[in-house]
């Protein structure tokens, strides 16, 4: 009896590094709405504090813990001018490095990555820097993020003043 692969485990790094580039370009062109289509329906978007990367949404105070509902509506709100530090929209470069494939667990491939996001608003650049880890799954014969997570090494926030941008 043979046993059949998950679909995931034939993907190669550079098709996930494709994946990413893609999402990127997406932020970066402020195509949030094309942004929001990568995502899976049971999706997750989790950005927790600086002081605790680790830190769990359940029990631990984080900057953004979005579900499906929540994330549109961030999506939503930033793309009207009822975002006004958003409008007019920031310019953006998100940079992904040092990909990392994991094992599939439960139909979902773990991926971890590096990130600098260079924000340019009004003069003044801005960054983040820090870890992706992303739960990818496949829908439909393409790939989905089931969950993200940005975990920020920058020990605070000053240099960028405040999250108005997705990570």
């Amino acid at each position: 009896m043979t046993a059949t692969l998950h679909p995931l485990t034939s993907l190669d790094r550079s098709a996930v590094e494709d994946f990413l580039y893609s999402e990127a370009a997406l932020l970066d062109a402020w195509d949030l709405d094309g942004w929001f289509a990568l995502f899976d329906t049971e999706l997750r978007y989790v950005v927790p504090c600086n002081d605790t990367p680790d830190g769990d949404p359940t029990r631990d105070l984080v900057l953004i813990d979005d579900d499906e509902l929540r994330l549109r509506l961030r999506v939503e709100r930033l793309n009207s001018r009822k975002a006004h530090r958003e409008y007019p929209h920031s310019r953006t470069n998100h940079q992904v490095t040092n990909v990392r494939l994991g094992v599939v667990v439960d139909d979902q491939l773990p991926v971890d990555a590096l990130f600098t996001v260079w924000r340019f608003r009004n003069g003044k650049a801005s960054y983040y820097v820090g870890r992706y880890r992303y739960r990818l799954v496949l829908r439909d014969g393409a790939l989905r993020i089931r969950s993200k997570r940005c975990e920020l090494d920058m020990t605070e926030l000053r240099p960028a003043g405040d999250l108005a941008v997705i990570l």
